[in-house]
């Protein structure tokens, strides 16, 4: 008596066919939806404001309805004062943001990779990570003096710390096992580190890295309102002198829209380097 070959069908078994696959090109309506409401509450809000403001609820000189502001701001193009501090006050970010980012991200794999390098690199940036960086703005002045200097300084020293943190926080976390089956198959060190170790820390560290750059958009605010010429916190710093409050609603949301646009690029660079990770959406 011969054993009939077992045999897996689809076509009797009741199940329904998967789901077609969309184009790659096509963008669901829901997901177009969600990006309007994204942008909704922010318009109502603003809506909210302009009606306040033109129904006399708001003092124009303490809070000029974003009419006002948005002249402001046109006048602040056209005379080039805007386009001349956004340029400088982002290349003080850019500077200081790629040092804190590499300074970071070194220390933390250091401190995560070696319990020798823990016990060297941790404890002094822990003991840093408790220091408000505010508080560092009178002795950066008093060492570099006004120039460049004490800005990317403090830029950087705002954005190595939260890298740290995440670095080092994200390589610890990594589940052991995925340790014990790399060295099953054979790796080991510097192997292990790169393959395993690095990409399975990598969301946590990209979420150190949203909340770094946003810090370093706030150590630069700081820093160009003492002991500076020329940036969006001078520019601030100028029309409070002479109590131009449209001038000053102008820089705080530029800050708004460039921190906006920071973690937008931080976003895109997630999708791309994170696309193998499935995300709990809500």
């Amino acid at each position: 008596m011969s054993a009939t070959p077992s045999r897996t069908t689809t076509g009797t078994t009741g199940a329904a066919p998967p789901a077609p696959v969309p184009p790659a090109g096509a963008r669901p309506a829901r997901t177009r939806l969600r990006a309007l409401r994204g942008w909704a509450s922010t318009a109502g809000i603003v809506l909210l404001w302009y009606l306040a403001a033109v129904t006399g609820l708001l003092d124009p000189r303490t809070l000029p309805g974003p009419d006002r502001v948005l002249v402001a701001a046109w006048e602040s193009i056209v005379d080039g004062s805007l386009p001349g501090a956004v340029a400088v006050s982002a290349g003080r970010v850019l500077v200081g943001a790629a040092l804190g980012i590499a300074l970071g991200v070194g220390l933390g794999a250091v401190a995560g990779f070696s319990k020798l390098g823990e016990d060297v690199v941790d404890r002094p940036m822990q003991m840093l990570r408790t220091v408000p960086f505010t508080a560092l703005v009178p002795l950066l002045l008093l060492w570099f003096g006004i120039g460049e200097e004490p800005k990317i300084i403090l830029v950087a020293f705002g954005v190595a710390v939260p890298m740290y943190v995440n670095t080092y926080g994200g390589i610890r976390n990594v589940d052991v096992k995925l340790v014990e089956v790399a060295r099953i198959s054979g790796l080991a060190g510097r192997r292990i580190a790169t393959t395993v170790l690095l990409p399975a820390a990598l969301p946590t560290i990209l979420i150190g890295l949203r909340s770094a750059l946003a810090l370093g958009w706030i150590a630069v605010i700081v820093a160009e309102t003492v002991g500076t010429d020329a940036g969006i916190g001078f520019l601030m710093a100028q029309a409070r002198q002479f109590v131009r409050t449209d001038v000053m609603l102008v820089c705080v949301c530029l800050y708004a829209l460039l921190g906006l646009a920071t973690d937008f690029a931080v976003r895109l660079l997630e999708r791309r380097l994170l696309a193998w990770r499935q995300a709990y959406l809500g």
